[in-house]
């Protein structure tokens, strides 16, 4: 790290710690498919710090707006932020540094189910969110709407297909996908969810353990929505364990017909990972696609 940068970032965390600070070494622990990710440390403290383009300063910023959100219902643990800017042609947020593990421990699962539960029970009048933010890198449209079919229809799958489309994604697959978004309300008939607050991301990578087996999760793309879009995003990549999903389904069982919108919720977060990372997602976005519509009839 460039030394006028690292003197930037110690500086903002003095500012915000109200206490001197001075970084003298720094650790990268890898993964990030967005951001860099470094270890600060330095007077006996250490700091989880994220970087970027100097550009990508809004990302950092909706980050820290989700994290306060979730912080302030206090279901779940958050890293606590500390501090963003941009310095030197990057941008960084500083955030607490927390010793984490994966959540694979039932007693661990289950408590993470049941406080996921309660997150959601947090509601609000309209769906969406006070402001855009980002789903990985991509904008996330959040302009509020009563109508939840609307909402996921023209807040979140138009916009990936649209990018899709601008991207080279066969025109089957666009087409397709713009006949579900005509469609999609079809599938609501008997299904009126309340607006609950989301994590947006859910997905295993996104949350972790402390070591008292207190769950965490970070990385949020934060609105108001149907809370069983949380749950299929954690169904994917991999999922968590067993235990979860039946705590949480016993602290707050699902409705019927949620194994058939699950598909549709997944959708959203294929297609923005075919935006993002490429070709290797457009099949299975195709297959998904094809499976709604099916359910359709159309």
């Amino acid at each position: 790290m460039q030394a006028p940068l690292l003197e930037k970032i110690s500086a903002a965390i003095a500012a915000a710690e109200g206490r001197s600070f001075g970084a003298r070494n720094h650790d990268a622990p890898g993964g990030g498919c967005i951001s860099r990710a470094l270890v600060l440390e330095g007077d006996g403290q250490r700091y989880f710090v994220k970087l970027n383009d100097a550009d990508k300063l809004p990302l950092f910023e909706a980050e820290m707006d989700g994290l306060a959100a979730l912080a302030a219902n206090g279901a779940l643990r958050v890293p606590r932020a500390i501090a963003c800017g941009a310095a030197s042609g990057r941008a960084f947020l500083v955030l607490e540094y927390l010793e984490l593990s994966a959540v694979t421990e039932r007693e661990a699962a289950v408590r993470f189910g049941q406080a996921l539960a309660q997150l959601h029970r947090q509601r609000a009048e309209r769906f969406g969110w006070h402001s855009d933010n980002f789903i990985g890198a991509t904008l996330q449209a959040n302009a509020v709407h009563a109508n939840w079919p609307f909402f996921f229809a023209y807040r979140r799958l138009a916009p990936q297909l649209e990018l899709a489309a601008r991207r080279g994604a066969e025109r089957t697959l666009v087409s397709r996908g713009e006949k579900l978004v005509e469609k999609l309300a079809a599938l609501f008939v008997d299904h009126r969810p309340a607006p609950s607050l989301l994590h947006g991301d859910l997905w295993h990578g996104n949350a972790a353990l402390l070591p008292d087996g207190t769950p965490v999760v970070f990385d949020p793309a934060v609105y108001y929505g149907d809370r069983e879009a949380d749950l299929a995003m954690s169904e994917l990549f991999g999922g968590f364990p067993n235990a979860f999903y039946a705590a949480y389904r016993e602290a707050w069982p699902l409705p019927s017909g949620y194994e058939q919108r699950k598909t549709l919720y997944n959708l959203y977060h294929i297609l923005n990972h075919y935006n993002l990372f490429g070709a290797a997602y457009q099949r299975q976005a195709r297959r998904m696609i094809d499976s709604v519509l099916a359910e359709l009839h159309a």
